[in-house]
């Protein structure tokens, strides 16, 4: 298989072939699995050179360079060992970083220089310590899980007596529904995509494939030509954690496929194009923001200032469950590792039942 090369639009080739490096901006529609980690109060210590006149978000790698000696190293073969392997992706090695680069700076501000001094207790002051300065349950949820999932490896390593982060409990995550488009409205969407120009046709490709297959959007800028099995209409997939998939896509979005392939990516490809399906204007793989960007625009009459890619993949699920789709089926579409992910779509779809019950029954 053709890997894609890099250039200014280009991101990085996922698993064994492509990772897009670029980062997914955190304030998306739709649910985030692993934020990077994120601005702010959280009343962490800042050493005089990292204090900022805007307190929007902290500079993780100054804290970084002031950590302990013990500390750091400790973080650095933490970090080796989520790369190496648990093959994360680059994009939960930068939350796991910073979050706990947030924890062990607390450590030390509490007069802790050791991980064996650390405590159960310790771990309690810095959630109670992110929650006075007003973290959300989410974000609360996920850095209790890289504290626990750091001390279980840390106590496996020697580093610490004892696991002290196995009894550490948080507020379990709310989990909003998502905004998603109407079946009208995501046709409203598509068919306003005309146009024989290379941009047109590929951002037409963007939206047919991200709402017809449901895919993200790491997955999409992530596809080679050869990846697309188009005498069955399948898209083969590396997903999270190097699992790879198969995801059937509709004769919509094949028609797109074709348009782009015949026309559109002929105009923009060079011979550091490799095997990426999706290009930017001056060759290179087309980056995460990129493509983010294509979906907003696209979406903004219809969704009140855009929706994501992230908003585009729970329509797709959604309409699928409305249209009768099995929900083990949808979770193997989508890649949900547990079924209780895909289980949140089951709740727009009742929702939206609620809403048009409400409009349309006379005793309702």
């Amino acid at each position: 298989m053709t890997g894609g090369s890099r250039d200014s639009d280009s991101g990085r080739k996922t698993a064994s072939r492509a990772t897009p490096a670029s980062r997914e901006p955190s304030g998306g529609g739709g649910i985030r699995s692993h934020s990077a980690p994120e601005a702010a109060a959280d009343a962490v210590p800042l050493p005089p050179h990292a204090r900022r006149s805007k307190p929007a978000r902290l500079d993780l790698a100054a804290l970084r360079r002031d950590l302990p000696p013990e500390f750091a190293t400790a973080l650095t073969d933490f970090e080796r060992f989520l790369r190496l392997e648990r093959n994360r992706s680059e994009h939960t090695v930068h939350a796991y970083v910073g979050d706990l680069t947030l924890l062990l700076r607390y450590l030390q501000s509490q007069g802790e220089t050791q991980l064996r001094a650390s405590t159960l207790r310790s771990l309690r002051g810095w959630l109670a310590q992110l929650h006075t300065g007003g973290a959300s349950r989410t974000t609360l949820a996920r850095r209790a899980a890289a504290a626990r999932t750091f001390t279980t490896w840390a106590f496996k390593h020697g580093l610490l007596a004892a696991d002290v982060g196995e009894l550490l409990v948080s507020p379990r995550p709310h989990r909003s529904i998502p905004t998603v488009l109407s079946a009208d409205e995501a046709g409203v969407v598509l068919e306003a995509l005309t146009g024989d120009e290379p941009e047109q046709l590929r951002d037409r490709l963007i939206l047919e494939l991200l709402y017809a297959s449901g895919i993200r959007v790491a997955e999409l800028v992530g596809l080679d030509i050869d990846d697309v099995d188009r005498g069955r209409r399948v898209l083969r997939v590396i997903g999270k954690g190097d699992k790879e998939r198969a995801v059937p896509y509709g004769i919509p979005a094949e028609q797109a496929l074709q348009r782009w392939l015949d026309t559109g990516r002929p105009a923009w490809s060079i011979p550091a194009s490799g095997g990426a399906l999706l290009l930017g204007r001056r060759g290179g793989r087309l980056d995460q923001r990129a493509a983010r960007a294509v979906v907003n625009r696209a979406t903004e009459r219809v969704a009140g200032g855009g929706i994501s890619p992230h908003g585009l993949r729970h329509t797709a699920a959604t309409h699928l469950l409305e249209g009768g789709a099995d929900l083990r089926a949808v979770q193997e579409l989508l890649g949900h590792a547990s079924l209780a992910t895909t289980q949140l779509y089951t709740h727009v779809s009742v929702e939206r039942l609620r809403t048009s019950f409400d409009q349309a029954h006379p005793r309702a």
